[in-house]
C-alpha cells in the first residue's frame, strides 16, 4: 500500500496540546448506573482507560459486564439513570451508536450476527465511508488496497472479503471478522465483549494474535471476559473485577492469575457484605 493511501486514511495523531489535555482521558466512566427496564444492572462504575492501555474487566455471569459494553456504545435497550460516559472529554450520553463510532469507539460483539446477502467487503466499505463522512469517502482502489493489507496483517485469506457476513462462519471466523472490522475502522477505543466466548484454543490464539497486531500507543482497549485464558495471549495493563454491577477490585495482571487460582467466590462474598 502506498504512503499516499495510508496518509489519506484518518490519522489518530493529536497535537501536543491535545495530548497533554487528553492523554489520561480517552474513556472516562463516572458513577455509571444502568437499567434494563426497571431493573438496575450497573450500579455505579468508575473507570478510566488511557490511550495505549489494555484494561480487562472480569467477573462471573450476570455481573453486568456485557451491559456495560453495550451501554458504552449507546445500545437503546439500556437506560443510563445516573453518571457519565466521557470519550475524548466529550459526554456521549445523547449520541447514537453510529455517532459514537464516528468519534472512534468500536464494539466487538460476543455473538456476532449473520447478514445474508451482504459481503464482508461491501459491509466494510460502507462502514469505513460512514466513519470518514461523505466529504472524505475512500476511493474503491484505495479501499481494496487497505482491505488486502489488513487481511494479510490478520493472516486471513482474501476469499473472506467475498463471503456474506458471518454466514456459515465458524466461531473463530466470526471473531476474526470482528477483528478485521476493527483493523479497517482504526478506532481510538476498542471494547471487546467476551471475544474468547466459544473459541477453542487454536482459534483463541489466532484472534489474540490479530488483536495484538493492532495494539499501539493510540488505541485503548477494554477487554471483557470470564476467564484468565484470553489474558495469557493479550496482556492487560490493568484488571478489574466486576460483581453485581460494581467494580469490587482493581489491580495488575496478577489479579487475573488470582482469579484463575481462587475463583470469584471471595469477591462475591465481599460484595455481598459491602451491600
Amino acid at each position: 500500500m502506498s504512503r499516499d493511501s495510508i496518509d489519506s486514511f484518518p490519522s489518530q495523531a493529536i497535537s501536543h496540546e491535545e495530548c497533554v489535555g487528553a492523554m489520561s482521558n480517552l474513556l472516562e466512566i463516572r458513577d455509571l448506573h444502568v437499567n434494563i427496564e426497571d431493573r438496575e444492572i450497573v450500579k455505579g462504575i468508575d473507570l478510566v482507560v488511557n490511550r495505549g492501555e489494555v484494561h480487562a474487566v472480569m467477573g462471573p455471569n450476570g455481573s453486568g459486564k456485557s451491559t456495560l459494553a453495550s451501554t458504552l456504545m449507546g445500545h437503546p435497550f439500556y437506560t443510563v439513570t445516573r453518571g457519565q460516559v466521557l470519550f475524548d472529554g466529550k459526554d456521549v450520553a445523547d449520541l447514537s451508536a453510529d455517532e459514537r463510532a464516528k468519534l472512534g469507539m468500536f464494539l466487538a460483539f460476543q455473538y456476532p450476527h449473520s447478514v445474508p446477502g451482504v459481503t464482508v467487503a461491501n459491509f466494510l466499505r460502507t462502514a469505513v465511508n460512514s466513519v470518514l463522512g461523505p466529504e472524505n469517502k475512500m476511493p474503491p482502489a484505495q479501499f481494496r488496497a487497505l482491505l488486502r493489507e489488513k487481511l494479510a496483517l490478520l493472516k486471513m485469506d482474501d476469499s473472506m472479503a467475498g463471503r456474506y457476513i458471518n454466514e456459515g462462519f465458524s466461531g473463530g471466523e466470526k471473531k476474526r471478522a470482528e477483528i478485521l472490522q476493527m483493523a479497517m475502522l482504526q478506532p481510538k477505543l476498542a471494547v471487546m465483549d467476551e471475544t474468547d466466548s466459544g473459541l477453542d484454543i487454536d482459534a483463541l490464539r489466532v484472534v489474540a494474535d490479530g488483536v495484538n497486531s493492532l495494539l499501539g500507543p493510540d488505541l485503548g482497549v477494554l477487554l471483557i471476559t470470564h476467564y484468565q485464558r484470553l489474558l495469557n495471549y493479550i496482556k492487560p495493563d490493568f484488571v478489574h473485577v466486576m460483581v453485581d454491577g460494581r467494580i469490587v477490585a482493581s489491580g495488575g495482571p496478577e489479579l487475573a492469575q488470582e482469579l484463575e487460582r481462587d475463583g470469584y467466590a471471595g469477591f462475591i462474598e465481599k460484595a455481598l457484605v459491602a451491600v
